[in-house]
């Protein structure tokens, strides 16, 4: 099956808000055994929207269209639909009633320029909408069937996990069900990942596939027939064998989900102490529930005074080897492990840019310290990139020495 994705929006193009819509799509045509061959992202021009529908059409089976469906003038989507494919708009009946419907339901007054949300080409299908006012609709082109999505990401995901299975179900019903599997990796690169792996068997339809999401390497399993389940799980279990713990998530988990899993299982409790990272591992532990069994508190000691006032790290430290120090990371952990009598604590330190840096300690080095009953310990990094993927990559490498400690403390 050929597919591709379009999603349409200045706000995309000129970095005001990222593009989650193409990962949105792709997950859930993933789910359903498909992939996109192809991604676009397109600004808001009516003639720009038309040509690439009239090309896209003339090139794949299905096209997931995303965004510019609201009630606005920049919304163009529909109507470069219709000059696309030489289809006046018209006020869709349907469409205005689900629009009509779901302002009831809310209890809200509908504005009338929401009545241009059910203008549509005159032979568009129109698909309800659960999560807000814009209909989405199916047009066909040819051999071509297009399906168009509002671009609020809650609503393109509501309307993808209710329309899309039994659209393609109708469509492709005999296509061959098949599978992905994506398992997390930190700590290795791209290439040492398919070094590790590439002397192992894959069972037979087993295919692999890498990516990277900053600072992680996604490993891609996708097998395709009846028992593709049954195949990656295979598949898995060999790729844990050679990769070991530096597989940390799999599929939508994430390492802080699992590190908050780890520590509320093993009983012990936690407190932390952050300088450049800004409270981001705080932030993503919290954001998990029942954080408040495990974690105690979290200082972001900025300044050095906080750093001597909150956690007692001596000012000889701070003039002598400065507050991005090994010395420094040490006295963080141990100074707030003290003062807390908490199981473990972890504390980093660092410069994240794009300023601060020196020839001893350019940008993105960085000091993380771990202290607990068994163990003390300290690393210097250097982590590349802007000040957020250093301050990430700081957040993350801080999870897995919490990790990888767990592991060890369970294997006792």
């Amino acid at each position: 099956m050929r597919i591709a994705t379009l999603v349409v929006g200045d706000e995309l193009l000129n970095g005001e808000i990222s593009d989650t819509n193409t990962a949105a799509m792709g997950r859930a045509l993933g789910k359903l055994g498909c992939r996109a061959l192809e991604g676009r992202t397109i600004a808001d021009s009516e003639e720009s929207i038309s040509a690439t529908l009239q090309e896209l059409a003339s090139r794949y089976q299905v096209v997931l269209v995303a965004g510019g469906l609201g009630p606005t003038r920049d919304d163009l989507t529909a109507r470069a639909a219709g000059r696309a494919f030489e289809q006046r708009l018209v006020l869709n009946d349907e469409a205005l009633e689900s629009i009509r419907t779901f302002f009831q339901e809310q209890r809200l007054e509908m504005d009338p320029r929401n009545e241009k949300q059910a203008l549509l080409p005159q032979k568009a299908i129109p698909l309800a909408n659960p999560a807000g006012t814009a209909p989405g609709f199916v047009l066909t082109q040819n051999s071509c069937r297009l399906l168009f999505f509002p671009g609020v990401p809650a609503e393109l995901e509501a309307m993808l996990e209710c329309h899309l299975p039994p659209l393609l179900d109708e469509w492709f019903g005999d296509r061959p069900p098949m599978g992905e599997r994506v398992l997390k990796i930190f700590g290795l690169s791209e290439p040492k990942t398919e070094s590790m792996i590439e002397s192992q068997p894959l069972p037979e339809g087993v295919t692999i596939a890498f990516g990277v999401d900053h600072p992680f390497v996604h490993l891609k399993l996708r097998a395709a027939g009846d028992d593709w389940e049954e195949r990656l799980d295979q598949t898995e279990v060999s790729m844990r064998k050679k990769l070991g713990d530096f597989i940390v998530a799999r599929e939508r988990e994430t390492l802080a989900q699992n590190v908050a899993a780890m520590m509320k299982q093993s009983g012990l409790t936690l407190a932390l102490a952050e300088s450049c990272t800004g409270g981001m591992v705080a932030e993503w532990l919290t954001a998990i529930p029942g954080a408040s069994t495990y974690l105690d508190r979290a200082a972001v000691t900025y300044s050095n005074q906080a750093k001597n006032d909150w956690l007692g790290v001596s000012k000889r430290i701070l003039h002598e080897h400065g507050a991005v120090s090994e010395f420094c990371a040490r006295a963080m952990a141990t100074g707030l492990r003290q003062a807390t009598r908490t199981d473990i604590t972890l504390a980093i330190t660092g410069i994240a840019g794009p300023d601060g840096g020196t020839e001893d300690k350019p940008v993105g080095t960085v000091f993380i310290a771990l202290s607990a009953g068994d163990a003390e310990q300290a690393k210097r990094y250097t982590f590349g990139g802007t000040r957020d993927q250093v301050r990430r990559a700081s957040a993350c490498m801080a999870l897995e020495w919490l990790r990888r400690y767990l592991i060890e403390h369970q294997r006792r």
